[in-house]
């Protein structure tokens, strides 16, 4: 059974760190491209990075470029996602997704919520 697990989020004053974790299970984790999006409420879900399979190749939304960094261990099944500075917009629910050719997984997210 394919499993996308997020953890990490919370609450985080303005200008803090978080690291997101998203641990997978049920699919060969190395195949797959690997991104994390975000969801305000009110918002459609966006983008934010993306990781390729190997870890060689990373895109980020202009959002979160210069904050935050993906990264994955292909020996743990896991993708993370490190973010800092971060702004009161930049809370949500951050969702990983694992995609390949024919296939897409969604997680079912970890809130964070960034507030003085």
């Amino acid at each position: 059974q394919v499993q996308l697990v997020e953890s990490g989020g919370g609450l985080v004053q303005p200008g803090g760190s978080l690291r997101l974790s998203c641990a997978a299970t049920g699919f060969v984790f190395r195949g797959y491209t690997m991104s994390w999006y975000r969801q305000s409420p009110g918002k459609e879900r966006e983008w934010v990075a993306t990781i390729s399979g190997t870890g060689a190749s990373t895109n980020y939304a202009d959002s979160i470029k210069g904050r935050g960094t993906i990264s994955r261990d292909n020996a743990k099944n896991s993708v993370y996602l490190q973010l800092n500075s971060l702004k009161p917009e930049d809370t949500a629910v951050y969702y990983c997704n694992a995609r390949n050719t024919w296939l897409n997984y969604w997680g079912q997210g970890t809130q964070v919520t960034v507030s003085s």
